[in-house]
């Protein structure tokens, strides 16, 4: 078992109890966690092939072409998880660009659809490299829109340390657990703010032989341990 793997389970969580949704990961962690959750404690989460197809079992069983997808993102009826080159405490995230926005340093992606994401349906992130440039007090764009600014639901951040939520009475980002290895000051150390911190911060759970087992036959290659080096 590797921390990837633990990072795998931990973006599985993440769809926990959602029911019928489509889940939107991005990043190959995240698209394998939201593979494990459909096989194990969540089979009815709907996923694609990126494209057109509904998959269950690597196979196809039914038709969303892209253009569907806008009516799934109205009616709220989806979970995506998302990146995130910063975020800050409530959730409010940047994919747009680095320094001023009227004369950046650096262009990223674009805002995308991740405004009409946060304001219509449950968000989550998946964050690599856990570092204070990524989790800053004020990100230079918002892109996707945090707790402060009317998102609907900022579920979780999963990183390469630990799990983050919004459990706190401002909905502001709290430390939910640090997985196998991390401690505390750790995660602390690498967040740009304060964050709320539990007396007892759990460890993240580790992935039981089955979903490792899961796991390993979905990326045999190991593709997964390079995402988070």
């Amino acid at each position: 078992m590797s921390r990837a793997d633990v990072c795998v389970v931990a973006c599985a969580e993440a769809w926990r109890g959602d029911g019928a949704v489509l889940a939107s990961p991005t990043g190959l962690i995240p698209r394998l966690g939201a593979r494990l959750a459909q096989l194990t404690f969540a089979p009815g989460l709907l996923l694609t092939d990126g494209e057109t197809t509904l998959l269950r079992d690597d196979e196809a069983e039914g038709w969303l072409p892209y253009r569907a997808v806008f009516g799934v993102v109205a009616a709220g009826t989806r979970h995506v998880m998302m990146g995130a080159s910063q975020i800050d405490r409530f959730g409010n995230q940047n994919i747009s660009c680095i320094g001023d926005w009227s004369r950046p340093s650096r262009q990223l992606l674009g805002v995308r659809g991740a405004p009409g994401n946060t304001v219509n349906h449950t968000t989550s992130y998946w964050v690599p490299r856990h570092a204070p440039r990524v989790f800053v007090p004020r990100v230079d764009m918002v892109s996707g829109v945090g707790h402060d600014r009317g998102a609907v639901e900022i579920r979780v951040v999963v990183t390469n340390l630990a799990v983050l939520d919004f459990a706190t009475p401002d909905r502001s980002m709290r430390l939910r657990s640090v997985h196998p290895g991390v401690s505390v000051d750790e995660v602390v150390a690498a967040t740009g703010f304060p964050l709320a911190v539990p007396a007892d911060v759990p460890s993240t759970r580790t992935p039981t032989a089955t979903e490792l087992a899961l796991i390993q036959s979905r990326d045999p290659e190991g593709l997964r341990e390079k995402e988070i080096r």
